[in-house]
């Protein structure tokens, strides 16, 4: 626990068998009260190493995406009395030490939902990215900076912390099960108003790195920019979207 508030990590895996107890071994358990791992249909032996680790674990019977797994996640996250929940990657891409440091962000009010930033100080470029993913990463980044008036580093960490009350918040429901949920999630968390925080995070691009090709990664790209124009069409109040509903009153 952090200021008296339930931390707990959870862990969307596919095909994560080798990296998974590397990561969990860096957990700081001092802090963390529970890791969830949710199993999207792996053809691995992902939630055989959860379970012998002694996760909660929950396995898919059939692959629902990367979307669809999180949506798993931040359920099961808050039936089991989250308060704050942080999302890593299992396949060691991001440090599961600074777990810590991004829980107390929110667990003493000073954010709502907090990002692990690999832009910041240059992490990934001297890590590895792919060079056209950092240009894509950047670009990407402005353009949504540009039309959702925000001043965020990147967009697209997969190291994420969210309070309890974001995630009762957003209609997640509605968002994509591919890989733009975790777009879509940011951009609700700054339609509602929460305060959202950056924390520098060293990454690493290794073999075991999970990673989308090039072809998906366009894909993603364009379901970027069209959550951004959704997000500015939708504040400007010329159409109206499932994804940003007018916030409740108070």
């Amino acid at each position: 626990m952090l200021n008296g508030q339930r931390i707990v990590v959870v862990m969307p895996a596919y095909n994560a068998a080798g990296t998974l107890e590397q990561t969990v071994a860096e957990v700081p358990r001092d802090v963390v009260d529970d890791i969830i791992v949710v199993d999207d249909a792996s053809h691995d032996d992902t939630a055989e190493v959860a379970r012998r680790l002694n996760l909660h674990t929950l396995v898919h019977e059939r692959n629902r995406g990367y979307g669809g797994n999180q949506k798993t996640c931040y359920a099961e996250a808050l039936a089991r009395g989250a308060d704050v929940v942080v999302m890593v990657h299992p396949d060691y891409q991001y440090s599961p030490r600074l777990i810590a440091a991004m829980a107390s962000m929110i667990a003493y009010g000073e954010y709502d939902a907090a990002l692990g930033s690999r832009i910041l100080r240059g992490s990934a470029w001297n890590s590895g990215m792919p060079r056209w993913k950092y240009i894509a990463n950047r670009g990407l980044t402005l353009g949504q900076n540009m039309l959702m008036d925000t001043k965020m580093s990147e967009y697209h960490t997969g190291f994420r912390a969210f309070s309890r009350r974001v995630l009762e918040t957003l209609p997640l429901d509605v968002n994509s099960d591919d890989f733009v949920f975790d777009n879509q999630m940011l951009a609700q968390v700054v339609w509602y108003g929460f305060n959202l925080g950056e924390l520098s995070c060293p990454s690493r691009y290794e073999p075991g790195s999970s990673s989308i090709n090039f072809r998906r990664s366009v894909v993603y790209g364009l379901g970027v920019v069209g959550t951004a124009v959704t997000y500015r069409l939708a504040r400007w109040g010329w159409s109206h979207s499932p994804l940003f509903p007018p916030p409740p009153e108070g």
